[in-house]
């Protein structure tokens, strides 16, 4: 079976909480990451519902608020310390919340209970994802290909894009997983794992996607997403109704 590549930040062995490779003695220095998700532009907006998963104060891993006290997330992110939710800049504003505990939702998906409810604005999770639905993909991932050769950005990136066919993803589950179009370098990295794929506009975002895995480099091919719509209504029975009905 092909190994598949998560899109989480790597061990502390391998690489940094932050996404930066640990050198080798006397390696060539990496080179500078581009200034942009890989490919993306940095965000238009300040998304009330992206949280960034931490511990030590380290971002590791992205997500969604989708109730005051819940943050969807790839399960294979692990529970973090905390969640910093609400900010363009994953090392401050917003929000702070520790996390009190963690429940694997299926496949690749996971619900973090907060501590304390947060007061920014959740995002609904939309009835479903067709393919060819515009999405948007955001997150604090390296904007460089290759494993390790830069530092993450501080300010929150963004990449529009679309849903293709479940074909042009390998070893997908077609019906609790999303093909993400990318390729031509752009796409989620390392350290976008959990982030959002969302569909809509600026105030009536909605959440289709969770950064699950590629079975590329970063940005040479689609990547795979958790479809959260697939999920809906069981996420909606755990957190107990619609994040404006809580």
């Amino acid at each position: 079976m092909r190994k598949r590549r998560l899109w989480a930040v790597a061990p502390i062995a391998v690489l940094t909480l932050s996404g930066t490779s640990v050198a080798a003695a006397g390696a060539e220095p990496p080179p500078p990451p581009r200034a942009n998700i890989v490919g993306g532009v940095p965000a238009t907006e300040t998304y009330s519902f992206m949280a960034s998963l931490q511990e030590g104060g380290q971002h590791g891993c992205g997500g969604s608020l989708v109730a005051p006290s819940w943050v969807v997330t790839a399960e294979h992110c692990g529970q973090p310390e905390q969640v910093r939710v609400g900010t363009q800049n994953w090392n401050s504003g917003g929000e702070v919340r520790p996390v009190l505990s963690r429940q694997v939702v299926g496949g690749d998906l996971a619900l973090l209970k907060l501590t304390l409810p947060s007061t920014q604005k959740p995002i609904p999770i939309a009835s479903s994802a067709p393919v060819g639905s515009a999405t948007r993909l955001i997150g604090w991932g390296q904007t460089c290909p290759q494993p390790g050769c830069g530092q993450p950005p501080v300010q929150l990136q963004q990449l529009d894009t679309s849903i293709i066919d479940d074909a042009k993803c390998k070893e997908i589950e077609g019906a609790t997983e999303l093909c993400i179009g990318g390729g031509n370098g752009k796409g989620a990295c390392y350290g976008d794992s959990g982030g959002p794929a969302v569909t809509g506009g600026p105030g009536s975002w909605q959440l289709i996607g969770a950064t699950s895995r590629g079975d590329q480099v970063c940005a040479q091919g689609p990547s795979i997403y958790n479809d959260v719509t697939a999920y809906r209504d069981q996420i909606l029975k755990i957190i107990g109704g619609t994040p404006a009905e809580r």
